[in-house]
This record gives C-alpha cells, structure tokens and sequence, in this order.
C-alpha cells in the first residue's frame, strides 16, 4: 500500500465517521452502546473536528512527499493517540467495549501510516523564493546554480 493510497482511505474513514456525527449522533451512540450526547453539540463539534481530519487527509493524499508533515500529525499522532485514548477510557471508566472498534481502526490506521512514512524516502526540503516560486536543491556536483526552479503549488 502506498501512503498516498492510505491517506485516501484515513480520509473516507474520517470524512464517513464525521458525517454520521454531524447527522445522526444520537443513532450512532446507541448503535455502539453509549447514550445519546448530551449536549447534542459536542458530538457535532467531534465530526467537524473529523470532517477537518478527512479534508487533511485528501489535501496530503495530492502530494504525498511534500505533505509528509500532515501525515505524521494527523496519521501517526491524532489517531494514535486516540485509540490510546478509547482504551484508556475502555479500561479506566468501563465505556462500551464496541468503543474498542475505534482502538482497533485508528490504531491499525496509525501503525499504518508510521510504517509507510518510515519506509518511504522523503524528498529534500523545497524552499520558496522572494517572487514565491518553489526552488528546489539541486545537487548536481558543479552545478553553477544550486536552485532549480519549479511551478508554485
């Protein structure tokens, strides 16, 4: 799996999962054994904060090398640390075990995302001139320039 393939699926995770909070919470809560959110309005701040989660994910997935940073805050730290979260709570205050599917998912969609951003090569760093164009290193041995030029993005 690539990391461009997997932030396209953390993306339709998060974006379905944020969607279902926006539009149905009290159905969802129940379907995984909890009571309906009191106030309503926390569960529709959890699926904006998701849906934004979703749209990051579909932004890195245009350019993987240079969102890389996205990856590991999102991919790697956010839903690492909440699954830990969900198990902790699991444990600690006795929430529903089918709360354990999310320590599963965001868990494994984590290890994921550490494993493939571990693995794949990370380009240079690009720079952006004074005109705000993207220069990148060039590291052609005598190269009488050491930027090349490249389109904005």
């Amino acid at each position: 799996m690539s990391l461009r393939t997997l932030a396209l699926v953390s993306g339709v995770y998060d974006l379905l999962l944020g969607v279902s909070m926006l539009t149905t919470a009290p159905e969802l809560a129940r379907l995984f054994g909890a009571p309906a959110p009191v106030p309503l309005v926390n569960a529709w701040l959890n699926g904006v904060f998701t849906l934004t989660l979703a749209g990051g994910y579909f932004w890195a997935a245009g350019d993987v090398s240079a969102r890389r940073g996205y990856l590991w805050w999102a991919g790697v730290f956010a839903k690492g640390l909440g699954a830990l979260v969900f198990l902790v709570d699991h444990f600690a205050n006795g929430s529903p075990s089918t709360y354990l599917l999310f320590v599963v998912t965001d868990g494994t969609l984590a290890l994921l995302t550490l494993g493939l951003l571990r693995m794949a090569p990370s380009s240079p760093p690009a720079t952006r001139n004074d005109s705000g164009l993207r220069s990148e290193p060039d590291y052609e041995a005598g190269s009488a320039s050491r930027d090349r030029f490249v389109s904005p993005r």
